[in-house]
């Protein structure tokens, strides 16, 4: 199986994809297929792949819904450092008050009005 990635093979993004997966914490875990994966290094996974291609804004839909507490705190100052560190707007849709005290700009939308 080939990967491809913007119409290049996967071996074109090596270096940035060790940063990658140095920046989300997964240095140890690179052959591990997915089912080899907790839901927290899964999702680490995901933030990983919208890297890739060196996005401006990521878009995350409740990115710690399905984690325990401790996993959820770890993926928000993840995506808090990426924010800061790699200059990357992250848009999230999230019902939790924790996960927005993160943000450093809260819309708040209530019956699809913003309030």
């Amino acid at each position: 199986m080939h990967v491809l990635l913007d119409g290049k093979k996967a071996s074109a993004f090596k270096k940035e994809l060790d940063e990658i997966i140095d920046i989300v914490g997964l240095s140890n875990r690179r052959k591990y297929t997915p089912r080899e994966l907790s839901g927290g290094q899964q999702q680490r996974v995901a933030i990983a792949r919208a890297l890739i291609d060196n996005p401006e804004v990521i878009l995350a839909d409740e990115p710690i819904g399905n984690l325990d507490s401790k996993t959820g705190t770890e993926i928000m100052e993840l995506l808090q450092k990426i924010n800061l560190e790699k200059k990357k707007t992250i848009i999230m849709v999230t019902h939790s008050k924790k996960s927005a005290e993160y943000s450093t700009r809260t819309i708040l939308v209530q019956d699809g009005k913003i309030i």
